[in-house]
């Protein structure tokens, strides 16, 4: 899609609304957008009084409303919609954007079902207009690493791939994301899984069977806090993930075995902190310390000075909204497609039948 189909001036940014002003439209969505040249932050649609001040506070100029439909009453004037609201809203306000005939970005997980993704992605194709979904940890400073390591065949052929999304919450928090309500489509492996199947399906390729196995461990749990999926992945390549709210001592973020070669790396990508901080992107932005980086070699761990450490490429959020601008404005690629996104709700759901029926899913 070109700018010459959207409403906005030509040279002027295009107008984005907001859907939704808590962790995600908050600490993500806002201050890249804002940040993003050939886009403007209009309006944020919330209807807490607190998450109204807080969007005026940050953004002077900012227009606020109640509801989607007061935002929707006026897509005239708009160019973009974004939907951070919670999970189950996804499907039904990106429908009504779709038909109001307004580009889409949806953050993660676009639908609660791959077929539900696929719809929304054919109703986008059908208009001729963009769907993104908000895969932001495509842009995390360790997978920016690793995918050079591969495209330099540093490790060789890949093996096995093992990527952790761990915490320590031994206390669940509540809320729409830990509710055991299905409509509200929460847990990690939903939540987490997303980034972490996606993550997989990027590296290395389709799945071809699935394997899983999905616990509530906290007392007062409603819905599964503790999740390992296994991916053979139609190259061959096997891929374990992790997500988890009650890792009591966390693994290596990635641990990735090849023919030649691993690369291991601790910690997480410090941009998230930095936002929720209320650090903007900037010189410097998504740079870690050297103490940070992940080692490179073979026959030894790390701890014990195994390999070479591998500089760790700064993270980059920002280059999401900037693809997204592109897209809009010059007919670029779409970032993230909503038929990647169903790819991996395949196998998020292969994985929750997988965890109940005690069985391997073949794709």
């Amino acid at each position: 899609m070109t700018g010459t189909s959207l409403g906005t001036a030509p040279g002027s940014p295009l107008r984005v609304g907001l859907v939704g002003y808590g962790l995600a439209g908050s600490v993500f969505h806002a201050p890249l957008i804002a940040a993003t040249d050939g886009l403007a932050l209009d309006t944020v649609v919330t209807s807490n009084p607190e998450r109204q001040q807080q969007a005026r506070a940050e953004f002077p100029d900012v227009r606020l409303a109640a509801t989607p439909d007061e935002l929707f009453d006026r897509a005239a004037e708009l160019d973009l919609i974004v939907v951070a609201s919670p999970n189950k809203t996804h499907v039904p306000l990106a429908t009504t954007a779709l038909e109001a005939g307004l580009p889409v970005v949806v953050d993660k997980p676009v639908a609660g079902t791959a077929a539900e993704a696929r719809a929304l992605a054919a109703l986008a194709e059908e208009r001729g207009l963009l769907l993104s979904v908000f895969q932001n940890r495509r842009w995390d400073n360790d997978f920016r690493t690793l995918r050079k390591l591969l495209d330099e065949g540093e490790l060789g052929d890949v093996w096995r791939f093992e990527s952790r999304f761990e915490r320590w919450r031994p206390k669940p928090k509540g809320g729409w994301r830990e509710s055991g309500d299905p409509a509200e489509i929460g847990g990690l492996l939903y939540d987490l899984g997303s980034h972490v199947v996606d993550q997989a399906l990027v590296l290395f390729g389709p799945a071809a069977a699935v394997y899983a196995e999905s616990d509530i461990r906290r007392p007062g749990a409603e819905t599964d806090d503790d999740t390992f999926i296994a991916i053979t992945h139609a190259g061959g390549v096997r891929s374990h993930l992790h997500v988890s709210a009650t890792t009591a001592q966390l693994g290596p973020r990635f641990r990735v075995l090849g023919s030649t070669a691993g690369y291991v790396k601790y910690g997480l990508d410090p941009q998230e902190a930095a936002l929720r901080d209320g650090l903007r992107p900037g010189p410097d932005w998504g740079v870690e310390p050297e103490s940070l980086w992940g080692r490179v070699g073979s026959g030894q761990s790390p701890v014990t000075g195994g390999g070479r450490p591998e500089p760790t490429l700064p993270g980059d959020y920002p280059a999401y909204y900037a693809a997204v601008a592109k897209a809009l404005l010059e007919g670029a690629p779409n970032p993230v497609t909503a038929r990647e996104a169903a790819a991996a709700l395949d196998v998020l759901e292969a994985a929750r039948r997988s965890a109940r029926e005690k069985v391997t899913v073949t794709l």
